[in-house]
């Protein structure tokens, strides 16, 4: 071979090497990239664990579920997906005081298991005992808004049944007071919630009528049937008087057990409407009622990010409008739903709460 050829020879192995090279790199750096990518994207997936979280955590009476998931989760309301439960015991999603919750990985995602202690020995009879589960969230909170009415509507205001006459002919009566009412449909019931209709709901964004406030009286039981019946107030919050409503009372609903988490709609978009106690600011544990009910897809333990509502200014140099964007205030559960409206309790605050606040998925950011 000449000297010519083999330098030709020479020269284009080069060039294959050299382009096989920055092919092997290249192929290198991308998938370099793509994993970089999709380790990102895994990490985004995953919930966030919160600062500082505990390896292990002994749960102790007091404690609620949404306590002990922000002990764990940056965002509270992901405790579904890192929740495992026990399945060899009864009711594997309950949390007992005296569980030890350990935190571990599962191929780099986060899992809570629990470790389920034995039931406690009570000596000298040696019986056993165990204490109920933890609650979602404070039941002193919200109990008093479980089984008292709190919205109703035109419907049944009409159909109600309702006060006519106070026993010797009194006009506001209060505990122990006996009454008659007539439009008594269901007879079967011996006990009623007395209630009358407060503030009026109305959506702001369309107008619509969303019901009535159900301002709860007290309760009275059935002495005699009939049109009128007879009844006697055994529970009495305010003054009752005649044209007030019964509504009959069944089963007290008990406190519901369920996981917070985000509403199955991330784009549902809502306005807190008033508060039980028409005051104007609140903190965590207050109650509020919201645009967005059953109809909307809401469910009991949907966790919803409040905003503070975008509000139009004026420029002091330039006279030109601008809006003040909404900024994140806090977090709410949602505990109770009705058709058009829902009740929330803040969970979480940075400030004040008030009437007209935006409520949006938590994971709206």
């Amino acid at each position: 071979m000449t000297t010519k050829k083999l330098n030709l020879h020479q020269n284009r192995a080069r060039t294959s090497y050299r382009k096989s090279f920055q092919k092997t790199i290249a192929g290198f750096l991308m998938g370099l990239v793509l994993g970089s990518v999709s380790i990102a994207s895994l990490a985004q997936d995953n919930p966030v664990l919160a600062d500082s979280y505990p390896d292990r955590y002994t749960v102790v009476e007091g404690d609620t579920l949404w306590g002990i998931s922000a002990r764990f989760l940056r965002d509270p309301w992901r405790w579904p997906e890192v929740w495992q439960g026990n399945p060899q015991v009864q009711n594997p999603d309950l949390i007992f005081p005296g569980d030890v919750l350990v935190m571990t990985f599962v191929d780099g995602r986060p899992v809570l298991k629990s470790l389920r202690r034995e039931t406690v020995k009570m000596s000298p009879s040696a019986r056993s005992v165990r204490y109920d589960s933890i609650p979602v969230i404070d039941p002193a909170a919200i109990s008093a808004y479980l089984d008292a009415p709190l919205v109703t509507d035109d419907n049944e205001l009409k159909n109600a049944g309702y006060i006519v006459d106070g026993f010797d002919n009194r006009l506001l009566m209060g505990k122990y007071d006996q009454f008659y009412a007539r439009n008594i449909l269901d007879t079967e019931a011996d006990a009623y919630r007395v209630f009358r209709a407060g503030r009026h709901f109305i959506d702001p964004f369309t107008g619509e009528s969303l019901g009535w406030e159900a301002v709860h009286l007290g309760d009275a039981n059935m002495l005699k049937g009939g049109d009128p019946a007879r009844l006697v107030l055994t529970k009495a919050y305010k003054d009752v008087t005649l044209r007030d409503r019964l509504r009959p009372i069944y089963d007290k609903e008990a406190l519901p057990f369920y996981f917070p988490k985000a509403p199955d709609n991330d784009d549902v978009r809502g306005v807190i409407l008033e508060t039980p106690n028409a005051s104007t600011e609140l903190g965590a544990l207050s109650i509020v009622a919201v645009n967005l009910g059953i109809r909307e897809g809401m469910k009991v333990g949907d966790v919803l990010r409040i905003r503070s509502q975008s509000v139009a200014k004026k420029d002091p140099m330039t006279g030109e409008a601008y809006k003040i964007p909404e900024e994140k205030v806090g977090l709410g559960m949602v505990f109770r739903t009705f058709e058009k409206v829902s009740y929330m309790l803040i969970t979480d605050t940075k400030r004040q709460v008030r009437p007209g606040d935006v409520v949006v998925s938590p994971n709206q950011e």
